[in-house]
């Protein structure tokens, strides 16, 4: 990548922002994705001049044409992360570096430019510098940050853009099991497929969320709250959930994760999740996991536990996976002590409870 331009971004302060008594009671219960922020963060990108016009400005709707390609070409991508506040008041990031490189790869992808890494950490800063009423104290709340590009010329044709938009909002989001962990039945989809072999399934953009919607009502129509799916090709080798990367938990103590197949998101939150397994003494290996092997561990004891991962719920046990007629349930459904421990030593860090050895968090404000 070629040396990015000077980051200076110029702020203009909401006329009318939320009112303190406003901002308790949206703060109080959140949710996840209800409410946003007073601001939000904006920049643009030129082949003559490169990214330019970094502004903080009041949120509120953007302007387009018809014709802004974005909405018939889908030359868009997205990241999601979020910012925590700790005990003694201060603002943390958790790996924003790898959201940034992630984004950067997307971009790639989708023929979009890559946004220098300052750029992106320095966005998040400065919108939350500016925001920073808005990030939720106690209960694992946190500040949901959604940093978005997409194709903003006005033109038909299929080519790349020659003008493209960057954005990032952010939305305070609630504990996602304010119960504690809560383990969800998925079904299994033997139709559709999330992406394929040489597609977009490993860029982090709204295609491949578009496709699993479909899937992802015929899983609730059957009573489970995701779908899983399988690749593209021999419909056999396990891939993610619709918006998820998977684990498996053997009985002898190791855990098990679908390979990088290129048609699986790299998610930050599996990459933290197999080095907090190995510092925990678990082996972690990276392979192809078979459906059949899905079931039949289930059935015989060889898979004790199976969770999912995201940003949104850190860890999500799985109690069943279901098919038409059938349904593999690993234990005895519930959350299990290797998904619970793992869950607990990634949000301690994130949080600020427990020593950070691997140098994830970046702080954004002091205490």
């Amino acid at each position: 990548m070629t040396a990015s331009p000077a980051f200076a971004p110029t702020v203009e302060l909401h006329p009318h922002p939320r009112t303190r008594d406003e901002l308790g009671v949206i703060l109080a219960n959140p949710g996840f994705g209800n409410y946003f922020t007073d601001h939000m963060f904006l920049a643009k990108w030129t082949p003559d001049e490169g990214w330019a016009y970094p502004r903080i400005v009041p949120y509120g709707p953007l302007t387009l044409d018809p014709a802004t390609a974005v909405l018939h070409y889908a030359q868009e991508v997205f990241e999601g992360l979020k910012a925590y506040a700790h005990a003694d008041g201060s603002i943390w990031l958790f790996r924003p570096e790898a959201n940034a490189e992630r984004m950067q790869r997307s971009a790639h992808r989708l023929a979009l430019p890559e946004l220098p890494t300052d750029w992106f950490i320095g966005s998040i800063k400065a919108l939350i510098e500016v925001d920073a009423a808005w990030v939720p104290n106690g209960d694992e709340k946190s500040l949901y940050l959604r940093p978005f590009m997409f194709a903003s010329e006005r033109f038909l044709g299929v080519r790349p853009s020659q003008h493209v938009t960057y954005g990032l909002i952010s939305s305070p989001a609630g504990a996602y099991f304010p119960e504690g962990l809560k383990p969800v039945s998925i079904w299994l989809s033997t139709e559709y497929a999330r992406a394929g072999a040489g597609g977009t399934g490993a860029a982090k953009c709204g295609g491949n969320y578009a496709s699993s919607l479909l899937p992802q009502q015929e899983a609730a129509a059957q009573g489970c709250a995701q779908v899983a799916f399988l690749d593209s090709t021999e419909h056999k080798w396990v891939e993610e959930l619709g918006g998820m990367n998977l684990f498996y938990v053997q009985s002898d103590g190791s855990i098990v994760t679908p390979e990088l197949s290129g048609s699986i998101l790299e998610g930050i939150t599996r990459d933290s999740l197999i080095t907090l397994a190995r510092d925990l003494g678990h082996e972690v290996v990276e392979r192809r996991v078979s459906i059949d092997e899905w079931r039949d561990g289930c059935a015989d004891g060889t898979i004790t536990e199976v969770f999912a991962c995201g940003t949104a719920a850190v860890v999500t046990p799985i109690r069943s996976l279901k098919w038409e007629g059938g349904e593999a349930v690993p234990g005895d459904g519930e959350a299990g002590k290797v998904t619970s421990e793992l869950r607990a030593a990634l949000v301690d860090i994130q949080y600020g409870r427990a020593p950070d050895r691997h140098g994830w968090l970046q702080q954004v404000l002091p205490a």
